[in-house]
C-alpha cells in the first residue's frame, strides 16, 4: 500500500501544548475510524509552523479525505517513491 508525507502548515505548532497535541490526535484518529481500516496514520513530526504526518492508504484523494473531515490542512501530499537511511549507503 502506498505512503504519503503530508505538510501542514500550522503556525505555532511547536508551541500546542501537549494537551491541544493530544486533542488534535484524537480528532484524527475519530476521522480515521470512521474512513475505515484502509488509511493508517504512522506518525507525525511538529516543527515550528509545520506538522508533518506520515499515512498509509490506497490513494492520495483518501488522505485528502481525511484532511477535509477533520479540518486539518494539508498544504501538500506526496507519495513516498523509496525510503532510504543510513544503510542504503551499505
Amino acid at each position: 500500500m502506498p505512503r504519503y508525507v503530508i505538510e501542514r502548515n500550522i503556525p505555532g505548532a511547536g508551541k500546542l501544548s501537549p494537551a491541544e497535541l493530544r486533542a488534535v490526535s484524537q480528532k484524527s484518529c475519530g476521522v480515521l475510524s470512521n474512513l475505515g481500516p484502509q488509511i493508517q496514520w504512522q506518525q507525525s513530526y511538529v516543527t515550528g509552523d509545520k506538522i508533518y504526518c506520515v499515512y498509509i492508504a490506497p490513494n492520495e484523494e483518501l488522505v485528502r479525505e481525511h484532511a477535509r473531515q477533520g479540518g486539518f490542512p494539508a498544504d501538500s501530499v506526496s507519495q513516498v517513491v523509496a525510503v532510504i537511511d543510513p544503510t542504503t549507503a551499505e
